[in-house]
């Protein structure tokens, strides 16, 4: 229970009411004070009443989404009693950035609901959890607020922000004996490793009916793959080396996207790190749906690696796991090649995505290229997010050693530059 100012405004004329009556003897003002203190104890008894049984439901048909979605809510407040409401808040206490679900309703008649629909741009990658929710009412005169809070029940899960790329590097593996291959390897061999269970994304052609008919659900076959066409990705999420600021140097009100339908129209904080989770997703969306086997490797809160896998469960489980990571690791960029080179097969394409303007990146390189692998970097102009400046000559140099790099500008669209953008 809130005592608001309004009871305090009763109380002075609660005790000036009785200090007239003793002063002057009259019956008038014992009779305000009489009524005075029956609107006290009867806002007290009616804001009891009120929130008592009333409760709220939240609901949303889907809990995993990109950025740049709008995501839709229900609420339903619920009133069993047989008593009506004045007026009700719904009060969303969750931390789901730009969200608009608080709302104040009115008559709420006995064993009667009230329900409404919230949109929300999302804004921001992450885990959040929908609620805690808090009802509020209160009595006729606005003497006191009563509350009550309800858990949050579900979260949501806001994926990195993805471009569909029509092109990005695709570099041949190395034969044994160390010439290139003309052709691109994408196929796995025909030698089967083993089955397991079926899991959505999986080709019916894989089915192994045998194993189907004798289990009694879906087992599907899983094959050896080519090393020579696996794809690593490297996230640098070095806790020193990302650019970062409190707010994005552009803001899209949510009014102006419902109408929206070109995804790359978002605009993203200018943070170096949040360029690069996008363009790593949108990166292993591209070599997956190419059919390429992709592992990922970064090292954040703490060390991830995936091993290589084809297929949309894998793409999955990168973006699921980007969707949590945040760059607070330990690991420098040429840390984190030294740390997952040595499992990485000869002749793999190794994707490198990092803010750093030191020699580092040239040394990460250099190892990758020692190693007889085919690097391809991804970098961000740090200048262009207020950080000091570099990047082109680190940029320079790896474009020297006939490596295919990108180069990620603050404001600019990451579909153009993850593309077009083949020169410093």
């Amino acid at each position: 229970m809130t005592i608001r100012s309004t009871f305090w405004v009763f109380l002075g004329l609660l005790a000036a009411s009785f200090l007239a009556g003793n002063f002057t003897r009259s019956f008038v003002y014992y009779r305000v004070v009489y009524l005075l203190l029956f609107i006290l104890l009867f806002s007290l008894i009616w804001g009891l009443l009120s929130i008592r049984g009333l409760s709220v439901k939240r609901s949303a048909r889907i809990h995993r989404l990109p950025v740049g979605a709008i995501f839709e809510e229900r609420f339903e407040v619920v009133n069993p009693t047989r008593y009506g409401r004045l007026w009700i808040e719904i009060e969303d206490q969750s931390n789901l950035p730009g969200s608009r679900s608080s709302k104040v309703i009115s008559a709420v008649g006995g064993r009667q609901s009230r329900t409404y629909v919230t949109r929300t741009l999302l804004q921001q990658r992450g885990v959040f959890p929908l609620g805690p929710t808090r009802l509020i009412t209160g009595d006729p005169f606005g003497l006191f607020l009563f509350k009550r809070d309800f858990p949050p029940l579900n979260q949501l899960l806001v994926l990195p922000y993805i471009v569909d790329l029509d092109y990005f590097p695709f570099l041949p593996g190395l034969l044994p004996g160390g010439r290139a291959l003309h052709r691109r390897t994408l196929e796995v061999s025909p030698h089967a490793a083993g089955v397991r269970e079926y899991a959505p994304g999986d080709p019916l052609s894989r089915i192994h009916w045998k194993s189907t008919a004798r289990r009694d659900h879906i087992m599907v076959k899983e094959f050896e793959q080519d090393p020579q066409a696996d794809v690593w990705i490297l996230l640098d999420a070095h806790r020193h080396s990302h650019i970062r600021e409190k707010q994005s140097k552009r803001q899209q009100p949510v009014e102006q996207f419902w109408f929206w339908t070109h995804k790359s129209e978002v605009y993203m904080a200018a943070d170096t790190y949040e360029y690069l989770v996008s363009a790593c997703a949108s990166i292993a969306n591209y070599y997956v749906r190419s059919n390429r086997a992709v592992g990922f490797v970064s090292h954040g809160h703490s060390y991830v690696a995936l091993p290589v896998e084809r297929g949309e469960r894998q793409l999955a489980k990168i973006i699921e796991t980007l969707a949590l990571l945040d760059a607070d690791g330990p690991l420098t960029v040429l840390g984190l090649v030294n740390a997952q080179a040595s499992s990485i097969a000869r002749g793999s394409t190794v994707v490198l995505l990092t803010p750093s303007r030191d020699i580092q990146v040239e040394m990460a390189v250099d190892e990758l290229l020692r190693r007889d692998m085919n690097p391809i970097v991804v970098m961000v102009d740090s200048e262009s997010f207020g950080g000091e400046g570099g990047s082109l000559d680190v940029a320079a140099h790896i474009q020297a050693r006939g490596v295919p790099l990108k180069i990620l500008r603050c404001e600019n669209n990451i579909l153009r530059d993850l593309q077009l953008n083949h020169n410093v």
